[in-house]
C-alpha cells in the first residue's frame, strides 16, 4: 500500500473526502454505530493523510479502518453486555423513495452523507453481523459484501489466507441458522421495495384507525416488535423486551395508537428499507422521537424495530423533548382513553 521509493507527497483534502464514504460504509457495517464509525473514519482518514508514498489510497483506508473497527468492537462488545434492553444499530435516515438515496435526510454529519443505503447496511442485516466475532465479521463483510478476495481480506485483518476463508465461511453458517441466506431479501430491488412501500401505506392507515384488527393484516404470525430505548427515555415509552406473535404486536400498537399522543409520523428510508420517523407534534415542542424500520416477508410486516434511545439519534437532527411528551402521557392516563 505504501511505495518506498514514492517521493514522500501526501494526499490532499480533496482526495481524503472522496475516500470518506469508502471509510465510513466499512466502518458502520463492521461496528453499526454511527458516532463510533465516524470517529473511526477520522483516524483512519488522519493516519492516511501522515502517510506518505501511499500507492493504493482505496486500500490503505479500508485496511486501517476495518483494523480499528476490529479493536473498537471488541471493546464495544463488553459494553453491549451491559447495555440496557435490546441493542440495535444506530439508524441511518434517508427520504421514502423507492431508488435508494446516497444523501441524508436531516443534516447529518458529511460521513454519514456519503454513505449509500444498500440491502447490508440495514438494521436487519446489521443486527444478523451482531451474532459474528468481529474477526469473523471483518471477513464476511470484506469477502461477501465488498467483494475481496480472501487473500486480500487476510492481509487486511493480519491472518493467513486460509483463515480468513474459514472465518467467512463461519460466519455465513452461523447467520444461515439465524436467518436462511441473507442474499434473498423481501425488501431487494425496486419490485419489493415498491410492495414495501405499500405496506408502509397501509401501516399508516392502521395507526389512524388505532383497531387491533387493522394491525393484524399487515403482520405476520410470527412478527417480532423490538425496541432500544437504552434505559435513557422516561418509563412506559419503550417495551423492556421483544414481544413476538401477531396478535401480541398488534394489540401493543393498537394501544400505543390509541393514547392519542401528540405525536405524528413521516415517511422515510431507514437502515436503506422502508419506515417511519416518530415526530412529536409542535404542541410538544416538535423534534424526532424514534425510528421505525420494517423488515418484509411474504408480503407482511415480520419485523419492526424501534429506536427511541435519544443517544443514537442525535446525528439525525433535533430531538424531542421526552420529558414534555412524558408528562402528556400521565395526564392522558388521568383523564382516560383518548378513543
Amino acid at each position: 500500500m505504501t511505495d518506498p521509493d514514492a517521493t514522500g507527497t501526501r494526499l490532499d483534502d480533496a482526495a481524503l473526502d472522496r475516500l470518506r464514504p469508502l471509510a465510513f460504509s466499512v466502518a458502520y457495517r463492521m461496528l453499526g454505530s454511527v458516532a463510533e464509525a465516524e470517529d473511526v473514519v477520522q483516524e483512519a482518514l488522519t493516519r492516511l493523510s501522515q502517510a506518505e508514498g501511499v500507492r493504493n489510497p482505496d486500500a490503505f483506508v479500508t485496511t486501517v479502518t476495518t483494523r480499528i473497527a476490529i479493536d473498537v468492537l471488541r471493546s464495544a462488545r463488553m459494553r453491549r453486555e451491559t447495555y440496557v434492553g435490546e441493542w440495535l444499530p444506530e439508524p441511518l435516515v434517508g427520504p421514502a423513495q423507492v431508488n435508494l438515496p446516497v444523501a441524508m435526510a436531516a443534516a447529518p454529519p458529511d460521513a454519514a452523507a456519503h454513505a449509500e443505503l444498500a440491502d447490508d447496511l440495514s438494521t436487519a442485516f446489521l443486527v444478523l453481523l451482531e451474532a459474528l466475532t468481529p474477526t469473523e465479521r471483518a471477513a464476511f463483510l470484506l469477502h461477501d459484501v465488498l467483494g475481496y478476495p480472501h487473500g486480500d481480506a487476510a492481509d487486511i485483518i493480519g491472518t493467513s489466507e486460509v483463515a480468513a476463508r474459514q472465518l467467512a465461511s463461519r460466519a455465513r453458517r452461523r447467520i444461515a441458522r439465524q436467518r436462511g441466506d441473507v442474499g434473498q431479501r423481501a425488501t431487494s430491488g425496486t419490485d419489493g421495495r415498491v410492495r414495501a412501500e405499500q405496506l408502509v401505506t397501509r401501516f399508516l392507515a392502521a395507526c389512524e384507525e388505532g383497531e387491533v384488527d387493522a394491525f393484524l393484516e399487515l403482520l405476520a404470525e410470527d412478527v417480532v416488535l423490538t425496541g432500544d430505548s437504552g434505559g435513557n427515555v422516561p418509563p412506559g415509552m419503550s417495551i423492556a423486551r421483544p414481544l413476538a406473535g401477531q396478535v401480541t404486536v398488534a394489540r401493543v400498537l393498537a394501544g400505543f395508537m390509541r393514547r392519542g399522543a401528540p405525536i405524528h409520523f413521516e415517511r422515510a428510508l431507514v437502515g436503506g428499507e422502508p419506515g417511519l420517523l416518530i415526530m412529536a407534534d409542535d404542541a410538544i415542542g416538535g423534534g424526532l422521537i424514534g425510528t421505525w424500520s420494517f423488515e418484509v416477508s411474504d408480503g407482511r410486516l415480520a419485523g419492526i424495530r424501534g429506536v427511541i434511545n435519544p443517544e443514537k439519534l442525535r446525528h439525525l437532527g433535533r430531538l424531542a423533548d421526552l420529558g414534555r411528551l412524558h408528562e402528556w402521557l400521565r395526564g392522558a392516563r388521568r383523564r382516560g382513553p383518548a378513543r
